[in-house]
């Protein structure tokens, strides 16, 4: 006869988990964490505590002002990548492993300049079809940047905002929120789509057509990000793609 007792006591659950190991708590801080690192609480935050000292984003006149567009880049840039170190650290992971992988810098370096014509391809060709099939996207005649752009110390206040908070602080900021997607979320691909229309809302100041333009420059450089496990190349040509834009702008007779 089996010996075993016709009813057992079920042993205790164990938390929910995927096939990766996740459990729900895992992919709730990793949720967290996303937003909190997408760019817009951090900047709100910035933009409230700035209020505090009665400082606005605009001047007397309606204008934009300058120092503040770029003190609030700054700021945030720095306070974002310090909460992406955080939080890989406060995991055990190594934010250089995360940011650099394996592969040699000098090597990306030079991939992130060759990748610039392809961003430049990418953008012409994207505005030219939103153009053609969707005219009226392009509700923004003038970009409010651009009139800033009204001498030699602004053009270089823009080149720091554009290597800083634009190429290292938003490749920074796309690897961490990919990496989290990969990890807990539903995946890279998953996250690099749900990023990149972030990526592009967070332009909408610029135009409607612009926001679209930036999304897809956003998946281009997130793809690089994972074919090389590394954000030095998209980094780089990110980065020299703002100064490339600041330079046209200045040339376009923005500065005047």
């Amino acid at each position: 006869m089996n010996d075993q007792p016709l009813f057992t006591r079920p042993a205790e659950e164990a938390p929910a988990e995927n096939a990766s190991g996740q459990t729900p708590k895992d992919r709730i801080r990793a949720l967290v964490e996303v937003v909190i690192c997408s760019g817009f609480p951090t900047q709100l935050l910035i933009v409230l505590a700035l209020s505090l000292f009665g400082w606005m984003p605009t001047d007397g006149e309606g204008s934009l002002s300058l120092a503040y567009i770029v003190t609030l880049s700054l700021v945030d840039a720095a306070l974002l990548v310090g909460l992406v170190w955080l939080f890989l650290t406060l995991q055990d992971e190594h934010p250089g492993e995360l940011l650099l992988g394996n592969r040699p810098v000098p090597r990306e370096v030079t991939l992130g300049i060759l990748l610039l014509p392809v961003a430049l391809l990418l953008t012409a060709v994207s505005f030219a079809l939103v153009l053609q099939f969707a005219p009226t996207l392009r509700n923004v005649p003038v970009n409010p940047l651009e009139a800033l752009i009204a001498s030699p110390m602004a053009i270089a206040w823009f080149a720091l905002v554009a290597v800083v908070a634009g190429g290292i602080r938003e490749e920074i900021q796309r690897a961490f929120i990919l990496h989290r997607f990969e990890q807990r979320l539903g995946g890279a691909v998953v996250g690099l789509v749900v990023f990149s229309v972030a990526f592009g809302l967070g332009h909408l100041v610029q135009g409607r057509d612009a926001a679209i333009v930036t999304g897809v420059l956003g998946a281009f450089w997130g793809t690089v990000y994972l074919s090389r496990r590394s954000v030095v190349a998209p980094m780089v040509c990110h980065g020299l793609f703002n100064l490339f834009e600041i330079g046209i702008a200045w040339l376009g007779g923005a500065g005047g």
